[in-house]
């Protein structure tokens, strides 16, 4: 009777041991919590999963794929997950140098005797280590606009990377660098025999049995289960085309779910095992998370970490005491995120199909907090405050440029006289044309399917409303020389590239700059 009573006891006891592991804001809030806040933030759809301890104890879709067919998002619906690719990118070349294929410190000229930089001396010096650690020293998303959508092929791009001029110091300024992985992508299809394509599904995804993720977007529209892209940063909430950054492929162009990443996530966190299968060796994955660049190294003051670092693909903090890494992810119309902290083996994924809100962050920060003991915040309603601003100075430019239309002024020369070729010596050319409407109109070179509509305000200024309305609504200013136009200015969203770009009519003006 007595050892009736202690087997009951124990059972009872870790029966009430594995509950108290589980917060209780998982447990009976969570699910309304992403309710209420897609709601406030107008996501469409949302997938989330939460593995902890080699288990998956959360794991469901939320809202719906598309807002013009209704049909709902659960655990294998289909999001582009953009950056959170670079971390398979990073694995494999981790797992080339570990098989002594490479090395992390082989200069980029061996293996690809063409690539350039703008600077001769770092083109002598960068290394594989250097493109997957964003520290070549050019700014956050140079070049973006001119890669991203792009009818360039690879090479091209790598080709072009020689025009970007830095604004930062190589191996100590952090700038965010998109081709940089396409560089390493390259480096790993001359080492291999095999494209990055291949060579990552052979490695990472059949072995965890990931069979409902893949490596490129093209295509992905006619796949089943697939959330459509939306945005609401420069009109009500709208559907908006599938991008194509195949050309970019080992930067941002896997497709998956939240029941694959979960996968990859309990990998990451048994040391590179899975179901207890060695899948890869722990020094691969140690070598993807070992602090390649400072990002930052000051408190955060509103969250509770302190420094920020950059690996192979993955990002690293201190969290309340723990130790976090993480990767987010955007394309037009999808933000996504990874999260795991080895110390508490916890992971986290969340895919959106609105790119136009932080509510994925907001989600993430209030499952580490639930977690990882930090007194309870509601992140959402704390983003959204800070989301509300800047989105009320947007709708602010928006009407500003609309009343400066509304004004109905006569520009100083013909619209006949601002059309023809310009030319930028990173992009390439564009057209200017008119229509029958009276309305200028630019075509882009390397982004065929895109257009810009240009409306006249005043002062040389036209609004460019991209057909991609991903793109943006912006201000496109002519340059006037003895009463002609010379040259064109125009920006994207900074969600894609935070430079603007100047077009010049004369293209050997570029060449003798």
């Amino acid at each position: 009777m007595i050892k009736r009573f202690i087997i009951a006891s124990t059972i009872l006891f870790a029966a009430n041991l594995s509950f108290a592991q589980t917060p209780v804001f998982i447990s009976d809030s969570l699910e309304k919590y992403i309710e209420r806040g897609m709601k406030l933030w107008q996501v469409p759809g949302l997938a989330v999963s939460i593995v902890k301890d080699g288990k998956v104890i959360f794991q469901k879709g939320f809202g719906i794929r598309d807002i013009n067919k209704k049909d709902k998002v659960d655990e294998n619906t289909l999001f582009i997950i953009a950056s959170n690719s670079k971390l398979f990118t990073g694995t494999t070349i981790a797992n080339l140098d570990y098989e002594k294929k490479l090395s992390l410190n082989d200069k980029i000229i061996w293996h690809l005797p063409w690539f350039r930089l703008y600077d001769s001396a770092v083109t002598q010096m960068v290394t594989v280590r250097d493109v997957l650690s964003h520290r070549l020293g050019t700014k956050t998303f140079q070049g973006d606009f001119v890669f991203w959508d792009s009818n360039l092929p690879k090479d091209s791009i790598v080709w072009k990377m020689r025009y970007l001029k830095p604004n930062g110091l190589f191996r100590q300024d952090y700038g965010y660098c998109n081709s940089g992985y396409l560089v390493a992508g390259q480096v790993l299809q001359k080492v291999t025999g095999q494209s990055w394509e291949v060579y990552t599904e052979e490695n990472i995804l059949k072995p965890l049995g990931m069979n409902n993720t893949y490596m490129q977007t093209a295509g992905m529209v006619d796949r089943k289960n697939v959330a459509s892209p939306h945005t609401n940063l420069f009109s009500a909430l709208t559907s908006i085309p599938f991008d194509n950054v195949d050309n970019l492929a080992p930067a941002t162009s896997m497709v998956s779910n939240v029941k694959d990443v979960s996968k990859w996530l309990m990998m990451q966190l048994d040391s590179g095992r899975f179901e207890g299968r060695r899948m890869l060796p722990w020094p691969v994955l140690q070598k993807t998370r070992d602090a390649n660049i400072t990002v930052s190294n000051r408190k955060n003051q509103y969250y509770p970490n302190h420094f920020r670092t950059y690996g192979l693909g993955v990002l690293s903090a201190d969290y309340n005491g723990r130790q976090i890494f993480w990767h987010t992810g955007g394309a037009f119309g999808f933000v996504t995120n990874t999260c795991f902290v080895p110390e508490e083996n916890l992971g986290i994924t969340i895919m959106t199909n609105n790119d136009n809100q932080s509510f994925y962050e907001a989600l993430r920060y209030q499952i580490l907090d639930a977690y990882l003991d930090v007194p309870y915040i509601d992140r959402s309603k704390f983003l959204y405050s800070i989301f509300t601003q800047n989105q009320n100075r947007k709708n602010t430019e928006l009407k500003k440029m609309e009343d400066r239309i509304n004004a109905r002024n006569s520009p100083p020369i013909s619209l006949d006289d601002y059309t023809g070729d310009y030319y930028n010596t990173v992009y390439g050319k564009i057209n200017i044309s008119k229509n029958y409407k009276g309305q200028l109109v630019c075509s882009f070179q390397h982004h065929p399917n895109l257009k810009g509509t240009m409306d006249y305000m005043d002062n040389n200024e036209f609004r460019m409303t991209y057909s991609n309305l991903g793109y943006g609504i912006y201000p496109a200013k002519f340059i006037i020389t003895n009463g002609k136009a010379t040259g064109v200015e125009i920006s994207v969203n900074e969600f894609l590239d935070l430079d603007t770009y100047v077009f010049e009519k004369d293209p050997f003006n570029l060449m003798i700059k």
